[in-house]
């Protein structure tokens, strides 16, 4: 698409856009009584107006049933995770029976690699991206130690090339082939949280199934954003948060993928009551018997309030469809990053360090700031009613999400942010 540098052109998009319609379905937060310039859908996604009707629902059905609301109410509460796999497959390129709604992302992980990662003297060693997320760091580096490891000679790193900002899939691949003999695991972010980078989760698969390795994604920046083929790619597992692109609210109920493969219930896991086969649940007796599938791996009863809202959204990704997404997506991103390589040709103020194959990202353009004031200019944008996202140690990270964000959005954005400069 050839795209013009005007406001008039970025309204003649919105007019042809298919999609337009999903915006009214969300609530966008004011400022000075108009909606703001939100593109932050990357750390936490607008409120679906449908969810305060699930919302109350469930509580009218909490008021009026009590306890028999897990039987009785409108959506039973025994069986609400089932409510969410068929949205949730479509997303994750997943059967329903790989994929569950169920605690948070973290715990997810930690779960994962209880049955996932069992090291042994000749294969312990765990490849990830250097600069992971905070959270994923914290997990893998636990787990090392509870098997009485140390991360430094364990833990295996992959850095960008000097100069670069993002990782090359051969080198990911090389490495996995040179660290073969002792990997156990081969662990990534599906979408690089501060640059942006998409990671070809199939190539990755394959690399480290070929040296016998399991292979693990944190989907946290995927799952609603891009692609995904979880169950054709043939990964091992994968976790993902809700309250992002998902659009579920703040802490929500996060999930998991497990490929049918491993559906025999042979794996060791930790057991909870939930991950119980669900027609003996209630008989209280000992001995664990899994759910086939992910689902045998849940601990505790769903949580229906959070996962009320998740259910209001996913309904809403299901109405739009996936491939609409990606393709506005696609081109909103297009128009961003035209529009801020048009106003810093020279890239005297900042450089675009997401990549430019929008095979390569989803729906996030990463803003690294070339002079001291970058965060002066953060603070600039932010009161002139861009909600955008700020991360050290210099980065401005700027998401137009397709489902309610718009292409005069974009325009207003890169208006404010060139004249903040």
């Amino acid at each position: 698409m050839k795209y013009l540098s005007s406001l008039a052109f970025a309204r003649s998009l919105d007019r042809k856009d298919p999609l337009r319609k999903f915006r009214q379905q969300f609530l966008i937060p004011k400022f000075n009584g108009k909606p703001s310039i939100y593109l932050c859908g990357n750390s936490l996604g607008l409120e679906p107006r449908s969810a305060r009707k699930y919302l109350l629902e469930e509580l009218k059905d909490w008021a009026d049933l009590g306890v028999e609301g897990h039987v009785h109410g409108r959506r039973p509460w025994l069986y609400y995770h089932h409510l969410t796999k068929k949205p949730l497959a479509q997303l994750l390129g997943a059967k329903p029976s790989e994929v569950v709604a169920m605690n948070q992302l973290t715990v997810n992980l930690h779960l994962m690699m209880t049955t996932f990662y069992r090291p042994t003297p000749q294969r312990f060693k765990i490849l990830t991206e250097a600069g992971a997320f905070s959270s994923d760091q914290y997990a893998v580096e636990s787990q090392i130690r509870l098997h009485g490891l140390d991360p430094a000679s364990t833990l295996i790193e992959i850095s960008t090339r000097p100069g670069e900002h993002t990782l090359h899939t051969e080198d990911i691949v090389t490495a996995i082939r040179d660290h073969g003999p002792q990997l156990a695991l081969v662990l990534f972010g599906g979408v690089q949280y501060y640059s942006g980078q998409f990671f070809d989760l199939k190539s990755i698969t394959a690399a480290g199934h070929a040296v016998g390795a399991f292979v693990g994604f944190d989907l946290a920046h995927a799952a609603g954003n891009v692609p995904l083929n979880l169950h054709k790619d043939g990964v091992d597992f994968a976790v993902w948060c809700s309250y992002k692109y998902l659009n579920s609210g703040p802490g929500s109920i996060a999930g998991a993928f497990v490929h049918e493969r491993h559906a025999s219930g042979q794996l060791p896991r930790m057991a909870g009551w939930w991950g119980h086969h669900e027609k003996d649940r209630f008989k209280m007796r000992k001995g664990f018997i899994p759910m086939p599938g992910v689902d045998g791996w849940q601990l505790s009863n769903f949580p229906v309030l959070s996962g009320a809202a998740h259910l209001a959204s996913l309904e809403i990704f299901q109405a739009a469809g996936v491939r609409a997404l990606r393709r506005k997506s696609v081109q909103l991103t297009g128009y961003l990053e035209y529009l801020l390589n048009d106003i810093d040709a020279d890239h005297r103020y900042y450089t675009l360090i997401t990549p430019r194959n929008p095979d390569e990202r989803g729906c996030q353009i990463s803003i690294l700031m070339n002079h001291r004031n970058g965060h002066g200019v953060f603070k600039k944008i932010t009161r002139l009613g861009v909600i955008a996202d700020w991360r050290e140690p210099d980065v401005i990270r700027v998401a137009p999400v397709p489902l309610y964000n718009s292409f005069e959005d974009v325009f207003r954005f890169v208006d404010l942010f060139s004249k903040s400069l």
